[in-house]
């Protein structure tokens, strides 16, 4: 709870409270007056839809930053401190943030530890250094991460201390100091074509849809990349990925990336990517009804195929992915996402996970909720193990508009590794602060 209580303290010293910013709408419009701010109110309220990519890949994360309201406290935190970060990004296209997140998680019962606790500060910006002129950019993107345990273990090892085959809040680890991402994004046709080249995170490309963020939206990996059938190469991964409308409706993305990534010594990466050659590889070919709708209205096929890690020792495999959503009366965001795995290495074989969100106005408070069926990977834990089943649901409140937290509640049933649980009830909570 550590990460909790720093947060909140930064809180309540940075915090503009209600009665100041009622007194403020009173005489003032409720838009924010920075530079960053959008044109008027209903543009600010508006999906960022016409942008491709995972809510996490640095560009997206920047602009969910930034347009992120509340209707708690109207006011942004330090608001001089945003206007020097929108003058910046004006004059010079460079962009950048930095956010704290902790999480906490505890169990109804456990063979082990019924309770894990992390939190981790990470640093993410993304720099036009050509054609800001034209509109077709290019761009450095980093991130830079420490992650940190406040318990024995931390979230990412508490799915399998239950028991249970599965990832809850994966990247919420004790890895210390990391890289996620070091690489050049380039643009061309006004965004409808990218490419990415460096050391990346698959994440940010392969199966995405926007509830996958474990920062933003579900705690369990069951509900983000690959509903647990994609065994999904570490961040940092040395490689490149391209994607972009083939037509009107159609849009293609592939991405070939190492299978040995190790962020904690990514510069490694050129090693293993050019000796070792053990590659992660998808194709994926989706319909939208239109480039500005992509990020939220969109069904693909993801197909994938990873090579053997004979050091890893991971075998090779294959598999395919489908994922639908659709966003409704600008509210409601339903999805069906399934996959079917053929060894690789993977958590699961087949899987199933559907569910859908809830966000009366865009940029505030959110509610999810996901149900997932999953059949374990027989390659990777043998033959016998029971099919699980999970559901999730949360509510993120956004409290400021740099400030949320996330009460979240899951019921594991039949976790494959314990048979001697029928059912386990998972509390978490996950709070983040973005400057």
């Amino acid at each position: 709870m550590k990460g909790f209580i720093a947060i909140s303290f930064l809180v309540f010293l940075l915090t503009p409270w209600r009665g100041a910013a009622q007194e403020a709408s009173a005489q003032e419009p409720t838009k924010q007056d920075s530079p960053a701010a959008e044109p008027d109110d209903d543009d600010s309220r508006q999906p960022r839809s016409g942008r491709s990519g995972s809510p996490d890949q640095v560009d997206n994360q920047l602009q969910e930053d930034q347009t992120s309201i509340s209707r708690v406290l109207e006011k942004r935190l330090i608001e001089p401190y945003f206007e020097w970060k929108a003058r910046l990004k004006e004059e010079h296209g460079f962009g950048f943030g930095v956010d704290y997140s902790a999480a906490y998680l505890s169990a109804s019962s456990s063979p082990e530890e019924e309770r894990a606790s992390s939190g981790m500060t990470r640093f993410y910006g993304s720099w036009d250094l050509i054609g800001r002129e034209s509109g077709d950019t290019g761009a450095l993107i980093w991130k830079i991460e420490h992650r940190h345990k406040y318990t024995a273990i931390p979230p990412s090892e508490f799915g399998f201390n239950l028991g249970y085959i599965g990832l809850i809040e994966p990247p919420f680890s004790d890895q210390g100091f990391r890289w996620t991402n070091l690489y050049w994004r380039q643009r061309w046709k006004e965004g409808r074509v990218t490419m990415f080249a460096g050391f990346l995170d698959a994440t940010d490309y392969l199966d995405v849809y926007a509830l996958a963020s474990p920062w933003t939206g579900f705690l369990n990996f069951a509900f983000s990349t690959g509903t647990l059938t994609i065994p999904v190469p570490n961040d940092a991964a040395f490689g490149a990925a391209a994607g972009g409308m083939v037509s009107k409706n159609l849009f293609l993305i592939g991405g070939l990336v190492d299978r040995n990534a190790d962020p904690t010594d990514p510069f490694d990466g050129f090693g293993t990517f050019f000796e070792d050659n053990e590659y992660f590889k998808s194709i994926e070919i989706g319909w939208t009804p239109s480039h500005d709708r992509i990020y939220l209205d969109n069904i693909h096929l993801t197909l994938w195929h990873a090579d053997e890690r004979i050091e890893g020792g991971e075998p090779s495999g294959w598999g395919a992915n489908f994922s639908f959503t659709r966003y409704l009366a600008e509210k409601w965001l339903p999805f069906v996402r399934a996959g079917y795995a053929r060894d690789g290495g993977s958590l699961m074989q087949k899987s199933v996970s559907v569910g859908f969100g809830y966000q009366p106005v865009p940029g505030a408070d959110l509610l999810g909720f996901g149900f997932n069926w999953g059949e374990p990977n027989e390659d990777s834990f043998g033959t016998g193990r029971r099919d699980q089943y999970t559901t999730e649901l949360f509510f993120r409140f956004q409290l400021t508009p740099q400030f949320a937290v996330t009460p979240d509640f899951q019921l594991l049933v039949h976790p494959a590794l314990d048979t001697e649980e029928d059912q386990v009830w998972v509390f978490g909570v996950r709070a983040r602060l973005a400057l």
